[in-house]
């Protein structure tokens, strides 16, 4: 279950993003065009301390999926992965990571892929109680495995159109420029659908090495 708090954000979510996106190697696209939020999708910290949101962004006909974590304090280990800070007028200070590289969103992803655990629930918090909203995104994993298993730290490579996450002998593909007849190659998948596209798009794959 994501809580989410109607808070103001400064800077928001989208404006670290145009900052950032640019930037990396996937990214081109929206050095000439501005982004646009499409839609987005949450995953569950089982311990409830660490966000982990993934935003799908238009940037002129390029469609592209970034996944952010947001946390309460900064994790030396995951600095370079840093995107930015910003302040939550409910929760303070977040700092907020490319997700790629944080366990807590791996740990997530790979347990939506290979064992087909849904996406999380989302309420906001209103009127002194919680409010279910509907995602904007909704994504399904291929996987029917009992379970993932223990994961080393993640290490996230990028390349022109995606992110490759290796974990202990895990290779999670993150498809970072969306094509909707993209195909998945026999590994198992993560898929999502949106308000007008609804036909599944391939947002992730998953391989043991």
């Amino acid at each position: 279950m994501a809580v989410i708090h109607r808070a103001t954000l400064r800077p928001s979510k989208l404006e670290l993003l145009a900052a950032w996106v640019p930037g990396r190697p996937w990214g081109g696209a929206a050095s000439a065009a501005g982004l646009e939020q499409v839609a987005a999708y949450r995953f569950d910290d089982p311990a409830g301390e660490v966000g982990a949101e993934t935003f799908v962004l238009r940037a002129g006909d390029t469609l592209l999926q970034v996944p952010l974590s947001y946390r309460g304090a900064p994790v030396p280990e995951l600095a370079e992965h840093l995107v930015g800070t910003t302040e939550h007028s409910v929760l303070g200070r977040r700092w907020c990571y490319d997700a790629c590289a944080d366990p807590v969103y791996v740990a997530a992803l790979a347990a939506a892929v290979l064992t087909g655990a849904p996406q999380a629930e989302e309420y906001v918090v209103a009127d002194g109680g919680r409010q279910r909203r509907e995602p904007t995104a909704h994504v399904t994993g291929s996987g029917t495995a009992a379970g993932v298993g223990p994961l080393g730290t993640p290490t996230a490579t990028d390349t022109a159109d995606a992110t490759t996450v290796r974990a202990g002998d895990l290779e999670l593909v993150v498809r970072r420029v969306l094509t909707p007849s993209a195909a998945a190659d026999g590994a198992v998948t993560l898929t999502g659908t949106w308000a007008g596209q609804d036909d599944p798009v391939l947002l992730a794959t998953a391989r043991r090495r």
